[in-house]
């Protein structure tokens, strides 16, 4: 039998960090994400995450923010971080989307779907399950 868990669209194939606004009080280390006091965040290949989400099209210039924003919210899920980073999570989507050239009414939109929609993503009851095969 194995054991594994689907929706996911993305694996990461090289480490990849980023200076954020989210400074934690102690620094963070789970299997795949990263997140220093200072606000480095890191990310290690093998990472999976699902992309944009919802009626979001997967454009080249969503993808960093939306890894960004996974590996975030992850640490939320999983009481890395306190939900009162939520608010500056969802921002730094939208700072990745600008300077990845999304024009600035599109990251606009997806902020405002974030900021509407998402905060079930971050509760630790909405991990992904468990599967199971055969």
């Amino acid at each position: 039998m194995i054991k594994y868990k689907s929706g996911y669209k993305y694996q990461l194939v090289e480490h990849y960090h980023v200076q954020t606004d989210i400074t934690p009080s102690e620094d963070i280390l789970i299997t795949y994400i990263g997140l220093t006091k200072t606000g480095r965040l890191w990310v290690r290949d093998g990472y999976c995450w699902d992309g944009p989400s919802g009626p979001a099209i997967d454009t080249k210039n969503f993808m960093r923010g939306s890894l960004i924003h996974d590996a975030l919210y992850e640490l939320m899920r999983k009481g890395c971080i306190n939900q009162e980073w939520r608010k500056q999570a969802d921002l730094e989507l939208k700072k990745a989307c600008i300077e990845d050239g999304m024009s600035k009414i599109r990251a606009w939109w997806v902020y405002q779907a974030v900021k509407t929609f998402a905060k079930r993503c971050t509760d630790s009851d909405n991990k992904r399950k468990v599967l199971t095969a055969p």
